[in-house]
């Protein structure tokens, strides 16, 4: 380890700055300067998690409010739930999970463990959360997982910037299915484009949804109406489940955020798909590459 002067995130110490590598680059902890104990993770200048200790239900971040969103409305409120999450960060969702739905029981799958290692130094989880951490690979994990075991099942693994190769087949969302009880639900943070990687308008989030529609009965994405549109590069969720999705109910709450999104399903999320065909491990890539500057920070 190679941390640059350590601080821990305690309510008498001034926050400094924290950069370590990890097992797959560089990560910074970067303290917030407007609220006293809130900590940005980046790895390799991309931003990765927000964390405010002292606020755990503060997003700053709108794609994890999106996903946030999933989580309240995937089950009546306060009620625990089963949850796996697949990408670790700061974990921002799972602390939101533990104070909204107390009791919960969550799996962290952090395929980096030197970041695991170094979020649980200096940004600890609080006692009895019910959070247990496995440094391992996402979808390694998840095959060897017990079968119905979560209520839900979150995606959000980047590879830097890219969401990795393995996580994108139908192999994969068969093994997603298995692990899920007949009424849980796959929300996936993913990102892409109009006319990004092989030039084909949104040819990633296309082949996500057309390999997930694979394997499930219900889909839908949120996304912001920029994203949509193709003006340009941005996160998208999808939602995949057997279960009907409270798809009214996730308009209202996307709807009603800073940066508004919208919750495309039924017809209109099938012409999204249009020709787009299902993944498989033969032809399966990474996420584009988001352009120079969409998510990077100084």
């Amino acid at each position: 380890m190679n941390d640059e002067p350590a601080d821990r995130a305690t309510p008498d110490a001034e926050p400094i700055p924290v950069t370590r590598t990890v097992d797959h680059g560089t990560a910074k902890l970067l303290p917030d300067v407007d609220r006293p104990r809130a900590w940005l993770l980046t790895v390799d200048g991309a931003p990765q998690s927000y964390v405010d200790l002292d606020a755990p239900t503060h997003l700053e971040f709108e794609y994890a409010r999106r996903l946030a969103h999933v989580l309240d409305t995937a089950a009546a409120p306060d009620r625990p739930l089963d949850i796996v999450h697949l990408g670790g960060g700061a974990l921002t969702l799972p602390r939101y999970v533990t104070a909204t739905r107390p009791g919960s029981r969550q799996d962290v799958v952090e395929a980096d463990r030197g970041l695991l290692e170094l979020v649980l130094e200096h940004l600890p989880l609080p006692s009895g959360s019910g959070i247990t951490t496995h440094g391992a690979d996402a979808r390694t994990w998840v095959e060897a997982a017990p079968e119905a075991s979560a209520d839900v099942l979150v995606g959000d693994v980047f590879g830097g910037s890219r969401v990795p190769a393995h996580l994108t087949s139908d192999a994969y969302a068969r093994a997603v299915r298995r692990v899920l009880r007949a009424d849980g639900c796959y929300a996936a943070n993913l990102a892409d484009g109009a006319g990004s990687g092989s030039g084909a308008r949104f040819a990633f989030l296309r082949s996500q949804l057309a390999t997930f529609a694979e394997v499930f009965d219900e889909l839908a994405l949120i996304a912001e109406p920029a994203v949509l549109r193709g003006r340009r590069f941005g996160n998208a969720v999808l939602l995949a489940s057997h279960a009907p999705l409270d798809v009214a109910a996730l308009a209202r709450r996307t709807a009603a955020d800073a940066f508004p999104a919208r919750v495309v399903h039924g017809d209109a999320l099938r012409s999204f798909i249009g020709d787009a065909r299902a993944v498989r491990d033969a032809d399966a890539v990474a996420s584009p590459e988001p352009p120079d500057g969409a998510f990077s920070v100084g």
